[in-house]
């Protein structure tokens, strides 16, 4: 029998010359062919592009990284399976499919072109796939792709970040670390994540994910270290009043931050709290960690632990035995250190003291505040509702040059969009912040008074355990302002004599 016949045929099978047509001949894997090359011409591109642009685009980055190689990838998987269901084919139709594996013979010098080709081109996607996959990583380990990627869904938290004091330190330092175990975490709750913004799905606001961060000491103190010995840190708050003049007033107080490793001296402070000498811990009652009912405070090295309970708690003692525990550390006082959205007064009180605002302008701190906490649905509509508010005022206020009033309005325009979204429902008070007790209860959810143990000990509500007030002042007083002349203690110096010309750091001048 002629294996080499067509069923009711006669003659070899299709192809010229007698040879058969190869496998990849079909038009499943022409379509994966002219896909895979499509994908890999523009991965090429965008590569270029990425790597020659001054400000990389976070879309140039999913599309190169991500998008483009999954494109590659089903390219040369469709050629595959047009190879497999046309060697198939040929079996049902007993067609001779030629022998089982190929036959190498490299004296053959079709083959050999072949077999170069095809190592090459092997060698090239290896390394391509490797660099695309290594960016890949990187750009989802990056800034842009946390924060810009999605604008209305993180929005407001990367533009709170790109004010705040850790700009230039990358969302995975903080959000992800060190290790392959959180790495992993986070990706799978990025696949999810990634989902809900396609879908429109997610919530809004976007809750805290306080309940599973990673603990402070494996992020926050790989720069932060609380053992070292702070000491008092002197704090100079500066308020203006609503009244025509925009009184400013200025608090001065001393901060006990403390510190201070137990090895080489007793840890006091508020750094105290900071699992130096001893451990803290509170049970969890409230999913934003507001309402803390129970504190349990163990003396590392004497080993005796003290137990606090609120007298005004509607947690059963069961309930509160069943609750889970968290050990007090960064994050449970500095739970805003990057995401920090300024009140409305703070963020006037901020531009008049950087001069922003012109203070001389009459009630603008007033204003400027009644126009930020306007009801709007959009920004758009809250940058109308701004301008519109401030000219309706102003505009029967002759006193007042237009200049600095359309000044004024774009400082608080500027104001609203770094603090305020109500696309997302994002505020001021949307997210407590327990750094200090102005705005929320921060230190007075465990220091109000209320929390006593069996023994009879309280957790004080007094002030001047953190801090010390110095004085304050009110009025254009320049003394408060503006400072006063140094009053050398060693007399008045000669001139062109510098402080360094005596203080040389030892026994003294």
């Amino acid at each position: 029998m002629d294996t080499n016949k067509e069923p009711g045929g006669s003659g070899p099978p299709a192809g010229s010359g007698g040879r058969r047509n190869g496998l990849f001949r079909n038009p499943t894997s022409y379509v994966g062919t002219a896909l895979a090359l499509v994908a890999f011409v523009n991965i090429v591109f965008l590569f270029l592009i990425d790597s020659l642009s001054s400000r990389p685009s976070p879309y140039i980055g999913i599309f190169a990284y991500m998008i483009m190689p999954g494109f590659l990838v089903f390219g040369l998987f469709l050629i595959v399976l047009g190879m497999l269901r046309e060697r198939s084919r040929r079996q049902r139709h007993l067609v001779d499919p030629g022998p089982r594996f190929p036959r190498i013979d490299l004296n053959n010098p079709d083959q050999r072109s072949s077999i170069a080709f095809f190592l090459a081109f092997l060698v090239v996607f290896v390394m391509l796939t490797a660099v695309g996959s290594y960016r890949a990583y990187q750009f989802t380990d990056s800034v842009q792709f946390c924060g810009q990627l999605c604008h209305t869904v993180m929005n407001p938290e990367f533009q709170a970040y790109s004010l705040s004091p850790h700009a230039r330190v990358a969302c995975v330092d903080c959000h992800v670390g060190a290790g392959a175990s959180w790495y992993v975490r986070s990706k799978l709750s990025g696949a999810r994540q990634v989902y809900a913004a396609m879908f429109n799905t997610f919530p809004r606001p976007i809750p805290t994910p306080v309940a599973n961060l990673r603990p402070a000491q494996e992020t926050c103190e790989q720069c932060h270290w609380p053992r070292r010995f702070v000491g008092d840190q002197l704090k100079t708050i500066t308020h203006f009043g609503t009244d025509e003049k925009n009184t400013p007033r200025q608090v001065r107080l001393v901060i006990k931050t403390g510190g201070g490793d137990p090895n080489t001296g007793v840890a006091t402070g508020i750094h105290w709290h900071m699992n130096i000498g001893n451990e803290v811990q509170f049970a969890v009652t409230d999913p934003r960690h507001q309402k803390i009912d129970w504190v349990q405070v163990r003396n590392r090295q004497t080993g005796t632990t003290i137990v606090y309970k609120a007298q005004d708690t509607d947690k059963t003692d069961a309930q509160l035995a069943a609750a889970p525990r968290r050990t007090m550390d960064c994050i449970a006082c500095h739970n805003r250190p990057t995401h920090i959205y300024v009140p409305p007064d703070r963020s006037v009180d901020q531009s008049l003291l950087a001069g922003r605002l012109d203070a001389g302008v009459p009630f603008i701190k007033a204003q400027a505040v009644t126009a930020l906490i306007g009801d709007y649905g959009t920004t758009a509509q809250a940058m109308q509702g701004i301008e519109r508010s401030l000219h309706e005022f102003y505009g029967k206020n002759r006193q007042v040059a237009a200049p600095k009033v359309d000044a004024s309005i774009k400082e608080v325009q500027r104001i609203y969009t770094a603090s305020i979204f109500p696309e997302m429902k994002v505020d001021w008070r949307t997210h407590p912040d327990n750094i200090g007790h102005f705005y929320f209860s921060g230190c007075f959810r465990c220091h109000d008074g209320q929390h006593v143990s069996p023994e009879g000990k309280v957790l004080t509500q007094d002030c001047n355990v953190c801090h010390t007030m110095l004085d304050q002042e009110s009025g254009a007083s320049k003394a408060a302002l503006k400072g006063v002349a140094f009053n050398h203690p060693g007399g008045e110096l000669p001139g062109g004599v510098k402080c360094a010309d005596c203080h040389t750091g030892g026994n003294g001048p």
